[in-house]
């Protein structure tokens, strides 16, 4: 199953889920009526104790509340859930936009990466099945050309080696960067189906006396982790974005006929590590954007196994490409 049929299912998941609300408003209900009737008792007793007139303005507050309750699913998270989409499709759009220009670039630059190895007569055999047959060919069958074909076999089964290992810890990284994505949605599909099947219950307990920013609170967190997935899409679509330029940039060196091109691929394995540990501070990044409380402690234990993570995917990078920070200060 692909990535993209993964969120979509996580989507399925909440819409499923959304029905289960409407068992939660019962209970609701019954809470926020009592709620109510303490609420309208202790304001009408304050009112006739000190002689003043009622005001009935704030004695609304419970019965909106109560309306809330009642068509919970349709009013108070369609509203939500309609004001924030436009956001969410935004974002995704952003991101479908700059990974299409990247797989045009990643085209182009592997052909021109291959033309360049078969310009290069020291590497045109190893890339290149037609060109160690012409090689092979050329050489006769005295003992130093015996020696060179069983060194051609194995500088070319070495070349193979190497360029198997290091696609696979490329495919490995790419496996962590779709694992690190799905995380954060699958946590973000959580909470939301946790507050949303909840919200009805918080609702109810802000008609209380005393409880007024159990809602505000609630509003605060659910927005809050709604916006985790527009963050997610665009820090993907500026990684997108920064390794397009750095792929336009390698396009036009290797339009230089004497350009030799490094195929370790090291920088792209630099950006995989970066947007692993990147998609871990979303949860960060989105707290700047809406202030909400609570998750504190959970999104400490995750910011601090990415960087876990981060540090183990560092030093095997580092063994696999042969130093990388090394070359960096270079």
């Amino acid at each position: 199953m692909e990535e993209t049929n993964l969120h979509e299912v996580l989507r399925s998941v909440y819409e499923e889920m959304m029905p289960l609300c409407e068992d939660m408003a019962t209970v609701a209900k019954a809470v926020a009526g009592l709620g109510a009737l303490f609420y309208v008792a202790i304001k009408v007793w304050q009112s006739l104790s000190r002689a003043e007139p009622i005001d009935l303005f704030p004695m609304l507050r419970p019965f909106a509340i109560g309306i809330c309750i009642m068509l919970f699913s349709t009013l108070v998270l369609g509203s939500i859930n309609g004001v924030l989409s436009p956001i969410v499709e935004g974002s995704h759009s952003m991101l479908e936009s700059q990974v299409l220009d990247l797989n045009e670039l990643q085209q182009k630059k592997d052909l021109l990466e291959r033309e360049a190895m078969l310009r290069n007569p020291e590497m045109a055999y190893l890339a290149s099945d037609e060109e160690f047959d012409k090689k092979l060919e050329e050489l006769g069958w005295s003992p130093s050309d015996l020696v060179t074909m069983s060194g051609m076999y194995m500088e070319r089964q070495m070349f193979e080696v190497k360029k198997q290992i290091r696609d696979g810890f490329r495919e490995f990284l790419e496996i962590l960067f779709q694992a690190a994505a799905l995380v954060i949605d699958t946590i973000r599909t959580f909470f939301l189906i946790v507050l949303s099947i909840l919200g009805p219950i918080a609702f109810a307990i802000s008609v209380w006396d005393g409880f007024q920013s159990t809602l505000t609170q609630w509003l605060t967190r659910y927005i809050s982790v709604y916006l985790w997935l527009p963050v997610a899409d665009i820090f993907s679509a500026i990684l997108a974005k920064i390794q397009s330029l750095i792929i336009e940039r390698d396009i036009e060196m290797l339009a230089d006929p004497n350009f030799i091109p490094d195929t370790s691929n090291t920088v792209y394995i630099i950006f995989m590590i970066i947007g692993i540990i990147g998609y871990f501070t979303v949860p960060t990044v989105t707290g700047w954007v809406i202030q909400a409380g609570g998750a504190g402690n959970f999104m400490r234990n995750v910011n601090q196994t990415a960087q876990k993570s981060g540090n183990l995917a560092g030093a095997a990078a580092g063994s696999a490409t042969g130093n990388i920070s090394g070359k960096l200060l270079k």
